[in-house]
């Protein structure tokens, strides 16, 4: 490959890869690592937010293009900045706190490859427990009154997760902060959604959880708001038939 063949590969990437990261310094060498292999043709794009460690210094030197905020940015807003600026067909979202190998990360992009607008994880929310989760709950609400139900509790909220440059498009960067409505806007819009592979993220992401977990209510949240945006741009039963229900003679 001539340096010129290079230079136009830097300004016309197949692939970005948009990763946010808050005080990541001891995980975002090794993502980036593997974020290396899922293309020949990519840009790493790393937004990092409210650090006060060497996340920024370590992406750098590790050839990804760093936005930098002093302040934390809040879930999900660091996808819709880092998606502003990807140049990629292809952008695949992952996080700063968990490693991901290559190999599971290239069944999203090869997924877009292959026609489809969104590539979602299959990962339904933790299994072998009694109660359903709120939001593995809100999740498969959300798809059912999407006329959506095989895809279950998959979720944009979930990553790994990839979109085209066409759902980036209809969907609107800014959106993407709101991963739910995200998704509510992109099936509405008639966008080929898919599951891609299964990542399970739940026992990848050894962190320690805050207990009760703040997130939660955040998330349940962003489905409500997705929620309200639907109904806003439907009739009263979400698009749903009454069948034979003759209302009117009630009022008879």
């Amino acid at each position: 490959m001539t340096n010129l063949d290079t230079q136009s590969d830097r300004m016309n990437p197949k692939v970005s890869v948009v990763i946010p990261a808050k005080n990541e310094s001891k995980t975002i060498a090794h993502v980036i690592k593997q974020v290396k292999n899922v293309h020949s043709n990519l840009e790493i794009i790393v937004v990092v937010n409210g650090s006060t460690d060497r996340t920024a210094e370590i992406a750098e030197q590790m050839g990804a293009i760093v936005i930098h905020y002093p302040i934390a940015l809040g879930h999900g807003v660091g996808r819709s900045i880092g998606a502003k600026e990807a140049k990629g067909d292809i952008i695949l979202f992952i996080d700063g706190d968990i490693v991901i190998s290559s190999e599971l990360l290239m069944p999203f992009v090869k997924a877009v490859e292959n026609g489809a607008d969104i590539a979602l994880n299959t990962y339904q929310g933790p299994e072998n427990t009694k109660n359903v989760s709120s939001i593995a709950l809100s999740k498969w609400v959300l798809n059912s009154l999407l006329f959506s139900t095989g895809l279950g509790s998959s979720s944009m909220t979930t990553i790994p997760h990839a979109i085209s440059r066409n759902a980036l498009e209809v969907i609107g960067y800014d959106n993407l902060a709101v991963p739910p409505k995200a998704q509510a806007i992109a099936i509405s819009s008639g966008l080929h959604v898919t599951q891609a592979c299964f990542v399970d993220i739940r026992k990848i992401n050894r962190k320690r959880r805050e207990s009760p977990n703040p997130v939660i209510p955040l998330i349940v949240g962003d489905h409500l708001e997705a929620i309200h945006w639907m109904l806003s741009r439907s009739d009263p039963r979400v698009n749903r038939t009454d069948l034979g229900r003759q209302r009117e003679r009630v009022r008879d």
